[in-house]
């Protein structure tokens, strides 16, 4: 997500050790460490306005119109101006609206001043109101972009391969807590940047600076605020009992089905979004319709809240777990078809992440063959969380810490099932895709 920080294809790698040894990367400590305070407030402020505003427009606007709740239809006018904004900012504003999300946790670059604007705006009308998208890749862009505004104004001789750490130590402040701790931005930026030897550690020092820093933040403005940390937490675990011989057979099953998902959900995507491009506009908001009525089949088909189809699916998955008892078979067959129609639509032509949906989806996936012999509910759901999120991502380490970190205390027993799922899923994906994406994709 951000630029490269150093050894760019075409120009000379530093000596890392030589630079951490030398004054100018103390002074650069410094300055992260100063910037990741506003960074991590203005992520905050960001995540905060889009909860609201989900709220607002969901919940409380159907309210004032004189309906006694929101009506099962209320998601597609709602998914129209969610298309309509976001269209409008990609056609008009620098920028095209940032990182495609179609295209998986990929290296753009910081955006330009001028971008920042149109990265926000894009995210905030997709996000806040309904896309099946989540806020870290926009985050992600703007801690990246801010940090590098902030530093090329008090300095603007800064050579790249500095701002290119500040990009993206800033980055790292902004996603500090929202995977719910600050390593697991940390390894999903180091995993989707390809950095390894001590040129990770060139970068990681100050991002982790920046990420520890931006966790305190989040958590301050938290209590302070009463609007909580917006991190990705479960309120409660049901205890898991030792993987079991039978669990492990699950395990490379859940692998192999959420390849094959992943791999039908990023390619009908990647499609729908050819088609997009040519008529952004009307086709954005096409898309918004189409999840606005996917939303409103499912409620209508099960009686659930259409919001459990729509937006990233973060704050759903405790009650998921959780409440695991009221969701039948059927109702999360039903659910898991249409929350992946709608991410694949949502990915696109709408601005934002792929992470959260990948991991309702996974979980979901994993509640509903738990209803099968030998495989507990907790181990299926945190087995479906990793085993999706790499399918969507190819990022192994950074899903298997998703899934087992997310469940506190239980996630070290689940963790060897979590790994077997995750890395059958990995292959499987690098095997269904051509030869030559294939390569590209490979561990480097």
């Amino acid at each position: 997500m951000s630029a490269e920080p150093v050894g760019a294809p075409g120009t000379e790698s530093p000596d890392p050790r030589a630079v951490i040894r030398t004054r100018s990367y103390a002074v650069l400590l410094v300055m992260v460490a100063i910037l990741g305070v506003p960074i991590s407030a203005a992520a905050f402020g960001f995540l905060a306005l889009v909860h609201e505003l989900q709220n607002l427009t969901y919940k409380d606007l159907p309210h004032a119109l004189g309906f006694d709740g929101t009506p099962t239809w209320w998601p597609v006018p709602l998914l129209a101006v969610a298309g309509l904004l976001t269209g409008l900012t990609i056609r008009y504003l620098p920028g095209t609206g940032g990182h495609k999300p179609a295209e998986g946790m990929v290296n753009t670059g910081a955006p330009t001043a001028a971008e920042l604007p149109g990265v926000a705006l894009a995210a905030v009308a997709s996000l806040s109101l309904g896309a099946v998208l989540g806020p870290e890749a926009p985050l992600i862009a703007i801690g990246g972009g801010l940090a590098v505004y902030a530093v090329r104004l008090l300095k603007p001789g800064i050579e790249p391969s500095a701002s290119a750490l500040v990009a993206a130590a800033g980055s790292f402040a902004a996603i500090s807590a929202l995977l719910g701790s600050p390593l697991i931005g940390a390894f999903l930026l180091m995993e989707a940047s390809g950095l390894a030897g001590m040129m990770l550690g060139l970068v990681l020092v100050p991002g982790l600076l920046a990420s520890g820093i931006g966790s305190l933040i989040f958590i301050g403005l938290g209590s302070w605020t009463g609007l909580g940390t917006y991190s990705l937490t479960l309120p409660h675990v049901p205890h898991t009992p030792t993987p079991t011989v039978a669990e492990f057979g699950w395990a490379i099953a859940l692998g192999v089905a959420a390849a094959f998902a992943g791999t039908g959900i990023r390619r009908l995507s990647l499609v729908l979004q050819e088609w997009v491009e040519p008529r952004r506009v009307a086709a954005t908001v096409g898309m918004g319709v189409a999840v606005g009525v996917l939303a409103l089949l499912y409620a209508e088909s099960t009686g659930g809240d259409a919001s459990e189809v729509l937006y990233s699916g973060q704050n759903a998955l405790g009650g998921l777990l959780t409440e695991d008892a009221k969701y039948s078979v059927g109702t999360l067959l039903v659910l898991i078809t249409c929350k992946a129609l709608a991410y694949s639509l949502s990915l696109s032509s709408f601005r934002g992440g792929p992470i959260f949906p990948s991991m309702f989806l996974g979980a979901a996936g994993g509640l509903a063959l738990s209803h099968l012999p030998g495989l507990n509910a907790t181990s299926g759901f945190a087995m479906g969380i990793g085993a999706m999120c790499v399918a969507m991502l190819k990022l192994p380490m950074t899903s298997v810490l998703l899934a087992t970190l997310l469940l506190g205390s239980e996630g070290i027993t689940v963790m060897p099932l979590v790994i077997v799922s995750v890395v059958v899923s990995y292959v499987v994906v690098l095997r269904l895709e051509p030869p030559a994406a294939a390569t590209h994709t490979a561990p480097r």
